[in-house]
């Protein structure tokens, strides 16, 4: 039952929240819970050919639910070459979509709002730029972009990744200007925007989570010497992530032990597997719609990532489920762990090699491992909790808009 001070709340979803099966729409579906417990909300939310699209519960979350078609960015269609021409970012200018464009604003004409949220930037741009109503966007991530620049091996790469941040950082400095306040999901990405953006200081660090209920530990025997990583191949930093330890870890790792496996879980969908380095006892699962069993039987989670930014879901779903956790700085960066307590962290082939094996062969580091993994993410890191914070900013930021 909603309180009398409970607000009316237009949410926009770059992601459909349920089922929550990947790390987006997981955030998606915990944060509207977190809004939904308090106020009322309508979603409007973009919708993928390749997405379940069951409401769930979202029927009694939300007061009302209309969807829109995604628009995929394809760098060869025709709109997506005017981009070179544009200040905006190429997939900006191919991914436009008129309808969510009228579709947004037939219900803000239509119904008085006390409160816009957009959750992630590609539903952003949709909001009018009056400034009729406090509004917040959640979750701008562009590490990976400057990690771009970073790694390119070649001038020319660089050049390319340069100019993409310099559309960004001119889109978000033009975005960033209707809303009142946007968050990101760590410090390292409050400093990433805050380079971007010059100036702009209302950025709120609102971490991803866990639904410790959910992933309490499976009565699931893990099966010796096992490894899995958790992620879709179709994201860049993931699929730099595999080609990184099939090609330079895990031959150092077989060295060692002779029998270990490897499983990678998600969507290959369009993923060129054949240019990945061919190795024995490694299983690509594809999309797999509950990862805990899998997760929950491997001795070790390994999170080979070296580019990307955010915090790691798959990193809190190990520890909820009691799996160990092997890392590198970039794959745990931004979230509060700490080294040889609850996690092993490693950044060269071999000392991940290392790492890995002193893991598989030390019963002992990883019941330890386990235990403070688990006991951290029930301290920090709950959706429950999360979205209590996120509904108190969210509160805090109409206050002070009615206080101007």
């Amino acid at each position: 039952m909603l309180s009398t001070n409970a607000m009316r709340v237009f949410l926009l979803s770059t992601w459909f929240p349920h089922p929550p099966s990947n790390g987006s729409r997981i955030r998606a579906y915990n944060l509207l819970k977190g809004v939904a417990a308090h106020h009322e909300v309508s979603l409007i939310s973009f919708v993928r050919d390749e997405e379940g699209q069951e409401p769930g519960d979202l029927h009694t979350l939300c007061t009302a639910i209309h969807t829109v078609p995604w628009i995929e960015f394809v760098p060869h269609r025709a709109r997506a070459f005017l981009g070179y021409l544009s200040p905006l970012p190429r997939s900006v200018v191919d991914t436009y979509s008129a309808p969510m464009a009228q579709s947004v604003s037939e219900h803000l004409a239509r119904r008085r709002f006390d409160l816009v949220v957009a959750l992630q930037s590609p539903v952003a741009r949709y909001i009018p730029v009056s400034g009729c109503w406090p509004s917040v966007l959640d979750e701008i991530e562009i590490g990976v972009f400057a990690d771009a620049i970073r790694i390119s091996a070649s001038p020319l790469r660089r050049a390319r990744a340069w100019l993409t941040w310099s559309k960004l950082c001119l889109y978000l400095k033009r975005l960033l200007a209707r809303f009142d306040g946007c968050t990101v999901v760590s410090e390292g990405e409050r400093v990433n925007l805050r380079r971007a953006v010059r100036g702009y200081e209302r950025v709120y660090v609102v971490p991803n989570g866990v639904d410790v209920e959910h992933h309490r530990m499976l009565s699931v025997a893990p099966v010796s010497n096992t490894l899995v990583y958790t992620g879709a191949l179709t994201y860049s930093a993931n699929y730099d992530a595999v080609d990184y330890f099939l090609r330079d870890v895990l031959p150092i790792i077989q060295g060692e032990i002779a029998d270990v496996r490897f499983t990678v879980t998600g969507s290959t969908a369009g993923v060129a597997l054949e240019r990945l380095p061919r190795r024995q006892e490694v299983t690509f699962t594809g999309y797999v719609e509950d990862i805990r069993p899998l997760v929950a039987g491997s001795w070790a989670l390994v999170v080979p990532l070296r580019i990307g930014g955010g915090t790691r879901l798959k990193i809190l779903e190990a520890m909820a489920l009691g799996t160990p956790v092997v890392s590198t700085s970039k794959g745990a960066e931004g979230l509060d762990v700490t080294p040889e307590e609850n996690i092993l962290i490693a950044d060269t082939p071999r000392d991940f090699a290392a790492q890995t094996v002193r893991l598989l062969r030390d019963p002992a580091l990883r019941r330890r491992l386990s235990e403070n993994g688990r006991r951290l993410v029930e301290d920090r890191y709950s959706w429950a909790e999360i979205g209590r914070r996120f509904n108190d900013l969210l509160e805090s930021v109409v206050g002070q808009r009615s206080q101007r």
